[in-house]
């Protein structure tokens, strides 16, 4: 792959790691969910036993990056932005909703068409009214809906997560308009919380008090490392983990510590802003939202099709997986142009009320 120069407004690292763990999603769904993956299993069992059991952790990285963005976008030295909060939100809804609605109705049409070829119990039913309403208002999880696509919990505790930061920087500066640090101390009180508490509990996983261990380490990151400077906040975010860590091991926080430790080197060194120089990485990390959302419908329609017509030679079926993936990508691609940089375009677009 030919090295390019990366556009200033992209971090390359975090393109690699957005490449990367979207990828690994993908995987782990064609893994998680049969046909194909119950007969290609006979000849490669320790590969789909992995990506089944273990690919999702890569959801860890999108936290700790998702909080690293968001600070980075609201925060930039850890005082809130002036620009109205409402405005702020309706923002992000439209970013993160616009793409998302359409991959549900694309997956609404996908499940319809697999429960026309065959019968499977990872095909969801035909929705009511009321869980299409809830899952418009990225509250399915919350109000106890199954989901009516893969992965789509994680757009709603996204934006939760966002919101939730929003709010504990807008409250430290009202409290405290002249302690531009009280946004910083909230949130590694939260971070605190949330891994002592919170994340111990998984009744809590609906709610983004669950998931803010990993956002705030990423938003910390960013916060407590400047260019070749390495601040006590830093310090006191990986003291935090690794003492939660102590107390009740989770590898999914073990994993959002490394994924923040490394952000954090990558932003001292500035290796974040350059390396690795890949054409490939990058727009694989521009198309990662949209791979992430429509992936799903495709390999519900891949199953389905190669479980009902092809033969069930594992070898087939692996073809099979691998053109679901592959396809996955290419409809990723096409509703990031279609749908996701015109929705992008249309946030800036939103003013206050």
């Amino acid at each position: 792959m030919t090295a390019q120069r990366i556009p200033p407004n992209r971090l390359a690292f975090i393109d690699a790691i957005k490449a990367v763990a979207s990828q690994l999603i993908v995987l782990h769904h064609l893994a998680f969910y049969g046909p194909m993956s119950d007969y290609t299993q006979t000849i490669c069992p320790e590969t789909i036993a992995w990506l089944s059991q273990h690919a999702r952790i890569a959801v860890q990285a999108f936290l700790v990056m998702g909080g690293f963005l968001a600070a980075q976008a609201l925060a930039r030295d850890g005082k809130l932005t002036d620009k109205p909060l409402l405005q702020l939100l309706q923002r992000r809804y439209i970013k993160l909703a616009v793409p998302y609605l359409i991959a549900l109705l694309l997956a609404i049409a996908a499940a319809a068409l697999a429960r026309s070829l065959i019968a499977h119990d990872s095909i969801p039913e035909a929705p009511t009214v009321t869980q299409l309403v809830a899952h418009a208002l990225l509250l399915q999880g919350v109000l106890g809906f199954d989901g009516l696509s893969a992965g789509v919990w994680y757009v709603a505790i996204d934006f939760q997560l966002y919101a939730l930061l929003l709010l504990v920087l807008w409250l430290a500066r009202r409290a405290l308009p002249e302690q531009p640090a009280a946004g910083l101390w909230c949130a590694l009180a939260l971070i605190a919380a949330s891994l002592f508490y919170f994340n111990r509990d998984a009744s809590w996983d609906n709610w983004a008090l669950y998931f803010f261990g990993a956002y705030g380490l990423g938003a910390v990151t960013y916060w407590g490392i400047q260019p070749k400077r390495i601040s006590l906040w830093f310090a006191a975010i990986v003291a935090i983990a690794v003492a939660a860590l102590w107390l009740d091991f989770r590898l999914r926080i073990l994993v959002a510590l490394l994924v923040a430790v490394g952000l954090g080197f990558g932003r001292c060194t500035g290796v974040i802003e350059s390396w690795p120089k890949s054409k490939l990485m990058g727009w694989l990390s521009e198309i990662s939202y949209s791979v992430f959302l429509v992936h799903f419908p495709v390999c519900l329609v891949v199953n389905a099709v190669f479980e009902r017509f092809a033969p069930h030679a594992p070898a087939i079926q692996l073809g099979g997986m691998l053109i679901a993936w592959v396809g996955s990508i290419g409809a990723g691609a096409i509703l990031h142009h279609l749908v996701e940089k015109p929705a992008f375009l249309l946030r800036g677009k939103v003013t206050p009320a």
